[in-house]
C-alpha cells in the first residue's frame, strides 16, 4: 500500500555521516519527523548511507520509533519488548518479522471492518448522521487517552459545574450509543 514515485521507484535518501538526511526527489534536507510523515502518508522511501550506498532504513525506521516512544508515545509495551529481546538468537527468530507484519495486517483490516460495518449500519437510517457523529467523538476520545496526546491535561479546577453534568449526559450517550453499536455488531457476526 505504500505509494512511490512517479517512475514506480521508492524515494531515495541519502544519510551522511554528519546524520543529515538528504531527499533526493525534494533536493533538500529532512528530518526524522519528515521521515515520519511520509510513512504515514505510505510514501515508500530508500534509506543509503550516502558513502557506501548500503541500504540502512531498517536502523532509521527503528531510529524513528525510538524517538517517538521517548517522547512520550508509547506504542510498545514494557513486557513486548521484553518478549522480542527474548526471541533475538532463537530459533524462531526468522519467523517473528513475518508474524509480526502479518500481525499488524489483520490489525489494520479489523480496524478497516469496524469503521466500515459501524457506517454501514446506520447508513440508510436516521440515525446515520448521529452515527457519524458519535464514531468521530470515539475516535476523539481514543486519541485522548493516548498517553502523551495533546489535550489529555487535567482540565483547571474553575470549570462550570453545569458543564461537567453535560459532559456526564454526554459520556451516558455515548456509551449507550456504543453499548447499541456492539449490540448490532453482534448480529451482524
Amino acid at each position: 500500500m505504500k505509494k512511490p514515485v512517479a517512475d514506480g521507484s521508492p524515494v531515495i535518501i541519502k544519510k551522511y555521516a554528519n546524520r543529515r538526511l538528504y531527499n533526493t526527489e525534494t533536493s533538500s534536507y529532512i528530518t526524522l519527523e519528515h521521515l515520519a510523515q511520509m510513512t504515514r502518508e505510505h510514501r515508500d522511501f530508500k534509506v543509503v548511507d550516502a558513502k557506501t550506498d548500503d541500504d540502512i532504513t531498517h536502523n532509521v525506521l527503528t531510529q524513528i520509533i525510538m524517538e517517538e516512544e521517548s517522547r512520550g508515545q508509547t506504542l510498545l509495551p514494557v513486557s513486548f519488548l521484553r518478549q522480542l529481546i527474548t526471541l533475538y538468537g532463537d530459533s524462531m527468530q526468522a519467523m517473528v518479522p513475518g508474524y509480526l507484519e502479518a500481525s499488524m495486517d489483520s490489525f489494520r483490516r479489523n480496524q478497516e471492518q469496524f469503521k466500515t460495518a459501524v457506517e454501514g449500519a446506520f447508513a440508510h437510517s436516521p440515525f446515520a448522521e448521529i452515527a457519524k457523529r458519535n464514531l468521530a467523538m470515539f475516535e476523539a476520545a481514543a486519541h485522548a487517552f493516548k498517553p502523551g496526546a495533546p489535550g489529555t491535561e487535567t482540565a483547571a479546577p474553575a470549570t462550570a459545574p453545569a458543564s461537567a453534568a453535560s459532559k456526564t449526559d454526554e459520556m451516558a450517550a455515548l456509551r449507550a450509543e456504543l453499548s447499541r453499536l456492539q449490540d448490532k455488531m453482534d448480529k451482524l457476526g
